[in-house]
This record gives structure tokens, sequence and C-alpha cells, in this order.
């Protein structure tokens, strides 16, 4: 298969990855999907969910989003095309049936959305983006086009940024072997506390590669980065470094991991 057309195998994604890697286990373990990540709590709020709309949760994962989506009072749908995935959202969805509360899960693609034109409030794709190869990426973006209402809109959340692995991460790596912790410091960022990260991130964005591909896909984004608490007790010197890294331009362009965007069709 040419690099082009290459996909990551869907076998990759059993229960043991979303039970173990795929960001926000965790929470969802400790809670039963009743409470979100950090991360996932902040890309959920940007949603700005009313009761009575329709939501697309595009690779769906665990469920746990779906289920505060219908909490909202909205009518949730979400697809995945890994089967652990769509095991899981199922059951993580049992539990709200006594409420009365009913969200739909199918195995599906998200290149090829089975469902009509314009009929979504939202779009919200959380840790999907880098999963997708360039050519992928397009084509769910051009699905998540079609698929929303006028005024619909798309939410995503994507991580690592990309130029924190390529520019930021070896100067990382670097300070933390001058400071004699290199060993928890694998060369390839990817490796760094989830090593199936290697074989699964196919696809970083930066700010500015995201917002391109938004535009190419006919949207009006908005992008931004943002980065978890830096809240590390380590001396004043790491506290004014990691000060000037997260909160001066170019320097937070490079150090801030993740990446947020809301998007309006064009």
């Amino acid at each position: 298969m040419s690099q082009q057309r290459r996909s990551v195998p869907a076998d990759l994604y059993d229960e043991e990855y979303f039970l173990s890697a795929c960001e926000g286990y965790e929470e969802f373990l400790r809670s039963d999907g009743g409470h979100l990540s950090r991360r996932l709590a902040s890309a959920f709020a940007l949603a700005e969910l009313k009761p009575g709309m329709k939501v697309l949760d595009v690779g769906c994962g665990r469920g746990e989003i779906l289920r505060h989506c219908l909490l909202k009072g909205t009518r949730a749908i979400g697809i995945d095309y890994a089967r652990a995935a769509v095991r899981l959202s199922r059951a993580t969805l049992d539990s709200l049936a006594e409420e009365g509360l009913q969200g739909d899960v199918a195995q599906a693609d998200a290149r090829h959305m089975p469902f009509a034109d314009g009929v979504f409030d939202r779009v919200l794709m959380f840790d999907i983006v880098e999963h997708l190869y360039p050519w992928e990426l397009d084509m769910a973006l051009a699905e998540a086009r079609r698929v929303l209402k006028p005024d619909g809109r798309l939410i995503i959340h994507t991580a690592p940024n990309r130029w924190y692995n390529q520019y930021a991460y070896p100067v990382v790596r670097l300070v933390r072997t001058l400071m004699g912790q290199g060993a928890n410091y694998p060369r390839d960022p990817r490796e760094f506390g989830v090593p199936i990260n290697r074989h699964v991130h196919v696809n970083e964005q930066s700010l500015l590669s995201l917002y391109r591909v938004l535009r190419r896909a006919g949207f009006r984004p908005k992008v931004w980065l943002d980065s978890p608490p830096q809240d590390r007790d380590e001396g004043v010197i790491m506290a004014i470094l990691r000060h000037v890294a997260f909160k001066w331009p170019p320097f937070r362009w490079f150090f801030e991991r993740e990446v947020f965007a809301v998007a309006a069709k064009r």
C-alpha cells in the first residue's frame, strides 16, 4: 500500500488500548464515565450544547462524551471504526437507559459517514485527528462539513502539538538529561508515557497546520493552544523557565502541547 493510502489498523484499538492508554482512561475507570479528564472536559465545554441539539461524536471511544451529551438533553450519535470502542460505548450508554436517555452507537468510518447532509448541530472530533493520515483527515473533514447544518459547529481537540514534538521536546529532553532524568525521556517523544502512540499517532498538528487544513476543508476556524497546569515545584529557575515557555510568544507556540479548534462552515 502506498504511503498516501495507509491507515492505522483498527485492531490496534482494542479494549486494552481504550482502558490503559487512550486519553481520559483513568477518570473513566474511576467514575464509569461519569467524569471527564481535564482536557476532554475543556473540549466538551466548547460545544456549548443545548437541549434538542443533534450531536455526532466521531471516534466515540469509550462513550463518556456521548454520555455527557445525553445528560445535556441532546440527541447524540457516536461512530467509531474499532469494534472494541463500539462495545465499550454501548456499555457506557446502557447505564443511562433506566433514566430514559438513549443514544446510538455504530461502527462506521469517519471518511464515509452514514448520514444525510446537514443534519447535525455539532460534530465532535476529540483526539482523533492525530490518528488519521493526511488523506484520511481531508476526507473526514469533508464529511464533517457535509453532515453539519449551515449554522453547525465542528469542535476539535488534538494532541500533542506537532511543534512541541519537533522543536521543544528535544530541548526538554536535554534539560532533563542534564538534571539526571534522561532515562524517563525516550528519544522518540511519541513513546513518552504512552509507547503505543508511536504506532497510532500519524498526523499530529500545529496551530498553523490545523488552521490550514480546516480552511482547505471549507471551514472558518478559530484555533488555539493550551497545556496542562504547570504547577510542579522544582525551584525558582525552573519556574521562571516554565513561565517563559508556556506564557510568552513565540516560545508558547512550541511548548504548549494541546491544540483546540472551533470551526464554522464557510
